[in-house]
């Protein structure tokens, strides 16, 4: 029948190094075993020794993509990455209104690990305000928790209190990424909270590695795929921490200093 194998729409930057943006999630999307669309929003330029060059695409050209796909697929999820500037994410919140897209999962782009802004400081208000509400689960890591939150992550307690404050915003699900800068920890610690109300936290071990570009790119897309087939919400956010650390313990020696995480080695897991 046509249409019926699961189909899931990235709506993000293009990463020219393809370890992160576009490129990470069709990596993942290939990896889950569901077939993947893009609506690209801007052109990153770089390597794995940094960004040198950002270009956003047309407002017109981008909501021809999201026309162009909305028309000829049936899209069971998708996912949001980089948005750069408040007409793009008013674009990005309308066009996914308007069309049967799937439930929604938002990764906020804010800053990459080179420490490239790619978030206009005045699109905060407009992320907060028009895609938030529309989230069925958000992936903040710890700075952009901070950032959309406004609360300073300085213990577990406040932690509970930025995820509590995303959802009072209108996301329904919430996934704060844990801390992973300190080569003495042993662990990294994701906090979930549900729609339902149950939290807990997830923990992998740490691993003291520059080849982690993409991790949050593959994380949320990892979460939409699974919801494209039908996963509920706990089990996709469970799956995708352990896609997502799995693909760091399996180094990849790609490019010379920040490289990409290895799908390959998670392919498999169930």
């Amino acid at each position: 029948m046509v249409n019926s194998f699961p189909q899931v729409l990235t709506i993000a930057g293009s990463d020219s190094d393809g370890s992160a943006g576009v490129q990470a999630d069709l990596h993942t999307f290939f990896s889950r075993k569901v077939y993947g669309l893009s609506v690209i929003t801007a052109c990153v330029s770089g390597n794995s020794y940094g960004i040198h060059a950002s270009e956003p695409l047309p407002l017109a050209f981008v909501k021809q993509q999201f026309k162009d796909v909305a028309a000829d697929f049936k899209i069971r999820a998708c996912k949001t990455g980089m948005l750069a500037d408040s007409a793009l994410l008013e674009t990005v919140a309308a066009c996914y209104q308007r069309y049967d897209l799937g439930p929604l999962v938002v990764d906020p782009v804010i800053m990459t690990k080179h420490g490239n802004m790619l978030l206009e400081e005045s699109a905060f208000a407009t992320m907060r305000s028009k895609l938030l509400p529309l989230a069925t689960v958000v992936t903040p890591n710890y700075y952009e928790a901070q950032k959309l939150s406004q609360v300073e992550l300085t213990d577990d307690a406040a932690i509970v209190l930025a995820a509590t404050k995303l959802q009072q915003m209108g996301a329904k699900n919430v996934v704060i990424k844990g801390y992973h800068q300190d080569k003495e920890q042993k662990e990294v610690r994701d906090f979930v909270l549900l729609e339902n109300g149950k939290n807990f936290w997830l923990s992998e071990p740490y691993y003291n590695t520059l080849r982690i570009n993409g991790t949050g790119d593959s994380l949320s897309a990892c979460i939409a795929a699974e919801l494209a087939k039908g996963t509920n919400i706990e089990n996709a956010v469970r799956i995708a921490k352990k896609y997502v650390n799995t693909a760091i313990k399996h180094e990849l020696q790609i490019g010379h200093k920040f490289g990409p995480i290895n799908h390959w080695a998670a392919q498999s897991l169930e």
